[in-house]
C-alpha cells in the first residue's frame, strides 16, 4: 500500500492558481494506472459530462451517494469512492484516503485476472480457441451476444466501487455494534450521567450512519426500478454499436462492386450522381432504424446482467441497514427499560414521601397533646403520680392506630404495593 501511494501520489509541481488543475488517477481496461493533471473543462469534454455532474465529485462539498448513467460515462459518488467510469477507463480524484487506494488495487487485480473461461486450456485446442476468440471479438464489435460470465469493463469497475462502499459501511456498522452493546448493557446496570452522554453520542453516530446507508440503498433500488437508466449504463455496447455504424457507413461509401477503382479510394461525394447519394442516405437511415428497433427489443434482456449485479449489492446494503435498524431498536428498548426503572424509582420516592407525611401527622398529635397539657391551669390529674404515663401510653396507642389506618387506606386504594 505504501509503494502504491508513492507511485500514485508523486510530489506535485507548483502550478498557477488560475489553472484549476486537479490530480486524477486513471486506470485503463488493462489495469494500468497513472496520475494525470486535468482541468475541469478538459474533463467535461473528455467524458461528455455537464458541470453539475463533476460538481458531485468535488471533495470540498458533501453530496449524498449518487450513481448517474450518462451518454459516455457513469458518474459514481459512493462514500469515499468518487470516480468517472467510461467504456475504456476509470478516472478517480487523487486522494490519500486508504479506501481509494484499496479501490485502485482491487480494480487492477480484477482487470489483470483473466476471465474464468480463459484461465487454463488443454493442449491441442489453440486453433479452436483462436477461432472462438475471433468470433467473440466480432460479436462484441457488432453488438452480438456475450458469454454469461462476461461483464463489460464499466460494470466491473462499478462492481468494485459498490463492493468498496458496501464493505466500508458494513465495517462501520460492525464497529458501532461492537461499541454499542457493551455500553448499553452497562447503562442498564448503572444509570449515570457519563453513560447517558456516551449513549447519546452513540445514537447520533447511528442516525448519521443509518442515513448514509439508507441513501445508498435507495440509490441502488431507484436504479433497479428504472430500466432506462440501467440501459443507459451499457457504455461498451453503445460504443460497439457506434463503431459498427461507422464501419457500415465507411463500407457503403468506400466499396462499390461495379467500380474497380473503389478498392483504392472512396468515391468523392461531389462527383457521385445524385441517385447514388440518395441510395446511400436511405441505406444509412434504414440501418439506424433497424439498430434502434433491435436495441429496443433486446433492451429488457440486456439489462439482466446489471440488474443481477445491483441485486447482489442491494442484498448486502439491505443487510447492513437491518443491522443498524436492529441496533436502533435495541437502543430504543434500552431507553424504555431505563424510563421504566426511573418511573419505578420515582414511584418508590412518592410512596416513601407518603409514609413520611403520615408519620409526621402522627408525631404532630404528640405535639398537640403536649401543648394542651402545657397550659397553665389547675387539673386534678396533675396530682396523680402515674398520670403522665397514662397520657403518654394513650397518645402513643392512638397515634399507632391512626398510622395503621392510613397505611390500610393506602393499600386499599392501591397507592402502595401490597
Amino acid at each position: 500500500m505504501a509503494d502504491l501511494k508513492e507511485r500514485l501520489l508523486p510530489p506535485r509541481p507548483a502550478s498557477k492558481r488560475g489553472q484549476g488543475l486537479r490530480s486524477w488517477i486513471r486506470v485503463d481496461s488493462s489495469g494500468n494506472s497513472q496520475v494525470i493533471e486535468v482541468d475541469k473543462f478538459t474533463m467535461m469534454r473528455r467524458c461528455d459530462l455537464p458541470a453539475r455532474d463533476l460538481r458531485l465529485l468535488d471533495p470540498l462539498f458533501v453530496y449524498p451517494s449518487t450513481i448517474l448513467g450518462r451518454e459516455k460515462a457513469i458518474v459514481v459518488n459512493l462514500e469515499q469512492i468518487r470516480c468517472i467510469i467510461t467504456a475504456d477507463e476509470v478516472l478517480l480524484l487523487n486522494s490519500l484516503d486508504s479506501y481509494v487506494l484499496q479501490y485502485v488495487v482491487e480494480l487492477q487485480r480484477r482487470l489483470m485476472t483473466p476471465p474464468a473461461g480463459e484461465v487454463w486450456q488443454p493442449e491441442g485446442t489453440h486453433e479452436y480457441n483462436n477461432s472462438q476468440r475471433g468470433s467473440r471479438n466480432m460479436d462484441l464489435l457488432f453488438g452480438g451476444s456475450q458469454s454469461p460470465d462476461y461483464l463489460p469493463f464499466e460494470f466491473r469497475a462499478l462492481e468494485v466501487a459498490l463492493e468498496a462502499a458496501c464493505t466500508f459501511l458494513d465495517s462501520q456498522a460492525a464497529e458501532l455494534e461492537i461499541e454499542a452493546y457493551p455500553l448499553l448493557d452497562e447503562l442498564t446496570s448503572k444509570i449515570s450521567t457519563l453513560n447517558l452522554e456516551r449513549v447519546r453520542r452513540l445514537k447520533s453516530r447511528l442516525v448519521a450512519l443509518t442515513r448514509r446507508v439508507q441513501k445508498v440503498r435507495d440509490e441502488i433500488e431507484q436504479l433497479m426500478d428504472d430500466d432506462g437508466d440501467m440501459a443507459e449504463m451499457y457504455l461498451t455496447e453503445k460504443k460497439s454499436r457506434m463503431e459498427s455504424a461507422m464501419y457500415g457507413e465507411q463500407s457503403v461509401v468506400g466499396f462499390r462492386p461495379n467500380d474497380p477503382q473503389s478498392f483504392s479510394a472512396p468515391v468523392s461525394p461531389v462527383s457521385s450522381p445524385p441517385e447514388s447519394r440518395k441510395l446511400e442516405k436511405s441505406l444509412s437511415i434504414a440501418r439506424s432504424r433497424h439498430d434502434s428497433v433491435r436495441s429496443s427489443e433486446t433492451g429488457t434482456e440486456s439489462i439482466e446482467e446489471l440488474e443481477m449485479l445491483l441485486e447482489a449489492y442491494f442484498v448486502v446494503i439491505d443487510s447492513t441497514l437491518n443491522k443498524l435498524t436492529s441496533l436502533k431498536e435495541y437502543i430504543d428498548d434500552t431507553e424504555d427499560f431505563i424510563n421504566i426503572q426511573l418511573d419505578n424509582v420515582r414511584n418508590q420516592l412518592i410512596q416513601f414521601e407518603l409514609l413520611l407525611t403520615t408519620a409526621t401527622f402522627v408525631v404532630a398529635i404528640f405535639g398537640v397533646v403536649a401543648g394542651i397539657f402545657g397550659m397553665n391551669f389547675p387539673i386534678s390529674m396533675f396530682d396523680d403520680a402515674g398520670a403522665f404515663n397514662w397520657v403518654l401510653a394513650i397518645t402513643g396507642v392512638s397515634g399507632l392506630i391512626i398510622f395503621s389506618s392510613f397505611v390500610w387506606f393506602f393499600k386499599y386504594k392501591r397507592l402502595m404495593p401490597l
